[in-house]
């Protein structure tokens, strides 16, 4: 079962060229979306933003190029190319744009009611 998609296997690439900006928007591509984890690829236009919200798993936003205002809880963050941030589960959090920038979201949800965690 093939989990990744929206990308070339065995092949060297770069994250932050498999989005584009375009001017006015925030476009995204998924590349794992299951009830186990997410991973998105955005590229925001200068002064897009996502308002606050939160999310039953735990987030991980690593900028891949540009600046951005990550706000969590009641705290600013400012972070930049090859920063990261975490961000805990039902937390409030949002995004700005200070320049454009280009990120990979990592989402890891917790099991679900009944769902059996396999130790590795």
């Amino acid at each position: 079962m093939k989990v990744l998609k929206n990308i070339e296997g065995e092949k060297v690439l770069s994250l932050a060229e498999l989005v584009s900006y375009n001017e006015g928007q925030i476009i995204s591509r998924t590349l794992v979306q299951n009830r186990h984890v997410s991973l998105t690829l955005f590229a925001f236009d200068k002064g897009e933003e996502i308002s606050s919200h939160s999310s039953s798993g735990d987030a991980m936003v690593t900028v891949l190029d540009g600046t951005a205002r990550i706000t969590v809880g009641d705290s600013t963050y400012t972070v930049r190319s090859g920063q990261s941030i975490a961000m805990p589960a039902d937390i409030p959090h949002a995004l700005y744009a200070e320049e454009p920038f280009k990120m990979l979201l990592i989402v890891a949800f917790p099991p679900q009611v009944g769902q059996e965690v396999k130790k590795v």
